[in-house]
């Protein structure tokens, strides 16, 4: 059903939806909000707690004003409250002026903040008393919007849609929900958006979390099923080429390095085809391991490809490739195959592909695109967030057989969960960085550090340095406690020098601006880059020292762990800094965790024992484990239990040929098919 056959929504308003990946009412329906706002009742502001979203009754107190500085609009306004003033400022809002009457009451809603002389809030909310009277103790949905599409025009369609989309068949089978005490898949969606209370909302999630794992698993195990009885049709031997090259590198390679090397050639040279994890912080040296299983593959006689996750990481191995190839005097022919080059360069490429001219190719997607044809490939290396799905390793293998397959993660994660989510492929861990590596210093602070915070960003770029900005939302209003990169990036522009460059990135973005920002980031044409967690991979910048993360409590400790990845890569120290908007003691010993180590697998492990069932609603960890509900590490016990159900299933009937298995079987086979869906089967 089209999302336009909905009441309220024409053209426009679909076109805004499209944006968001959702074309028809199912789609809606299925896509949850992010988190949930719970009214409680207003609080006098002599007794409100600062750094918590709270509500406060008031009148106005004074004139409402406006300024301009540098293109931004800023009002702000005093609000007699309960205990004393409160100090509202508002971006990009000048109508406040003309539409809030002085002696009226209004109730503010948003994050407190206290200074020396004076409490304030940014973007409060403002409801007349009887608009938020019918508010209280209601969980009220929060989704993910984009700029022209509002809230509310999101739910007032949901509510459409859940009346109108049916779930004909419930594919988890029968004993599984009898014996979990799961929820029917209807309701489960429909309480998923419309929770009665929280109880009834942890139940809906736990039912949904559990279908997007147990799915998920029974894949990866008939993926390894499948790649445990393919033959190796490229078998290699050792060579001299890696050995010389490892000796002459100019630093020696780590004991956990020598060991996954060794590990990857037994591999290669075996009897069956390689699917291989490589595991390791950034850091750790896993491109040089994939620089030399493709120049072992090549001395073999066959051709190796490398896909990375954006243009600018493709271009910056390829240049890296080239540079050892010139300084080593390494027998390779590289070529760099991505999405911009022109049509006349790609065709030249295509060919020496084709004729064999060129042995190692390096891009992104664009590798496995049909006119890609290639005279004997053996090796393909993929980044975590291009693990291959089935109709990729079937392109490749139309190709030219079954290929070796590894895959490279800077996600750490503990071992008890790796085994479950990567049961296709055998797992290298690197747990050692080389000796000379400077640790990143760190820093855990709340909102009243941010000016020193931009001051210290002030000294780190006038000394030539670049610095990341982390907002966990793209817009405004998506949210209206956490930060978001439009206004954060104008913000910093007001608070920093006119010198310093500032410039924004985000998810939304056409790939080509993306790849444009990235590129003049990396060339030192930007100094400041605020940023969702987009820049998580695919960008590689030893000039940048300094990472600021803020609403860091909404994030886990390993996702904190791999954003902090991206500073440390050159040879000037650098810092992280950690900005939480909440001051709740376990909030900042949890964060502190981060200024104890700088070992990812550690703070994975703490993350796993520290995050559970209650923190519902912190963002999700990003990464190739994207699900479109579930986090490893608070659903750490679900995906034990789906990992067990998926065991039992497939011992009792291997090929899912049972009645009872019927719809489970046909909804396993269409996303094997599709190689990706709600719950990312890209990953697969």
């Amino acid at each position: 059903m089209d999302i336009r056959s909905l009441k309220g929504v024409g053209d426009k308003t679909a076109a805004l939806f499209e944006k968001l990946h959702i074309f028809t009412a199912e789609d809606l329906v299925r896509y949850y909000p992010r988190d949930y706002e719970q009214f409680s009742e207003p609080v006098p502001l002599s007794s409100a707690q600062p750094e918590e979203i709270v509500t406060v009754e008031g009148v106005l107190a004074g004139n409402v004003a406006t300024r301009h500085v540098r293109g931004l609009s800023i009002t702000g306004f005093q609000a007699s409250c309960g205990g004393g003033l409160l100090h509202l400022t508002y971006f990009n809002m000048p109508y406040l002026k003309n539409s809030l009457k002085r002696g009226v009451p209004y109730l503010f809603r948003g994050r407190l903040h206290r200074g020396k002389e004076r409490f304030s809030m940014e973007q409060a909310k403002i409801y007349k008393p009887e608009e938020y009277t019918k508010l209280v103790d209601a969980m009220q949905p929060r989704y993910a919007i984009t700029k022209g599409l509002t809230n509310n025009a999101v739910t007032k369609a949901v509510r459409q849609a859940i009346g109108l989309v049916t779930f004909a068949e419930d594919v988890l089978p029968e004993k599984i929900r009898s014996h979990e005490g799961f929820v029917s898949l209807s309701e489960a969606v429909a309480q998923m958006h419309f929770p009665t209370n929280r109880q009834t909302l942890v139940e809906a999630r736990k039912r949904l979390v559990f279908d997007e794992f147990f799915q998920f698993i029974l894949a990866v195990r008939k993926l390894k099923a499948a790649g445990e009885r393919e033959k190796n049709d490229y078998p290699m031997i050792e060579v001299a080429q890696t050995k010389r090259l490892i000796e002459a590198l100019p630093y020696r390679l780590t004991g956990a390095q020598e060991r996954v090397w060794s590990e990857i050639q037994s591999d290669l040279c075996g009897e069956s085809v390689m699917n291989r994890l490589i595991q390791g912080d950034v850091g750790s040296g896993k491109t040089i391991l994939a620089f030399l299983s493709l120049i072992m593959c090549v001395a073999n006689g066959y051709q190796g490809a490398m896909m990375a996750p954006t243009e600018v990481l493709a271009r910056q191995h390829y240049e890296s490739l080239l540079s050892l190839k010139k300084k080593y005097g390494l027998e390779i022919a590289p070529v760099l195959l991505t999405g911009s080059v022109t049509a006349k360069d790609r065709r030249e490429i295509y060919a020496k592909i084709a004729s064999g001219e060129a042995d190692i190719i390096l891009g992104t997607h664009a590798l496995i695109q049909e006119k890609v044809e290639y005279k004997n490939l053996a090796l393909v290396i993929t980044d975590e967030q291009h693990r291959f799905g089935v109709r990729q390793r079937e392109k490749l293998a139309e190709k030219g057989g079954a290929v070796h397959v590894l895959v490279m993660s800077a996600t750490p994660i503990p071992r008890t969960l790796a085994i479950i989510l990567y049961g296709d492929l055998h797992i290298s861990v690197l747990d050692e960085l080389p000796a000379d590596r400077l640790p990143v210093k760190n820093c855990v602070v709340n909102t009243s550090y941010r000016n020193t915070a931009y001051k210290f960003i002030e000294k780190e770029v006038a000394g030539g340095s670049q610095v990341y900005v982390i907002c966990p939302m793209v817009e405004e209003g998506e949210s209206q406690e956490l930060e978001d990169v439009g206004t954060y990036t104008k913000k910093l522009q007001e608070a920093l020098p006119a010198t310093v460059r500032v410039a924004a990135l985000h998810g939304r973005m056409k790939p080509a601006e993306k790849t444009r920002i990235m590129e003049a980031f990396e060339a030192h044409n930007i100094d400041v880059l605020v940023s969702t967690t987009v820049i998580e991979v695919g960008i590689n910048v030893p000039n940048a020292t300094v990472m600021l993360i803020e609403n860091a409590e909404r994030f886990g400790l390993a996702q904190l762990h791999q954003l902090r990845g991206r500073v440390g890569r050159g040879d000037k120290q650098s810092y992280c800094i950690f900005i939480s908007a909440s001051e709740r003691p376990e909030t900042m010993e949890r964060l502190k965790i981060l200024n104890e180590s700088n070992d990812g697998f550690v703070i994975a492990s703490k993350d796993l024992s520290l995050r559970g069932p209650g923190d519902l609603f912190g963002i999700r960890q990003s990464g190739e484990l994207q699900f479109a509900l579930g986090d490893i590490y608070q659903d750490a016990a679900i995906l034990q239990r789906a990992s067990d159900w998926a065991d039992k299933i497939l011992t009792e009937d291997p090929e899912l040929m049972r009645q009872e298995h019927a719809g489970l079987k046909q909804c396993l086979t269409e996303k094997l098919a599709a190689g990706g869906n709600e719950v990312d089967f890209r990953s697969i």
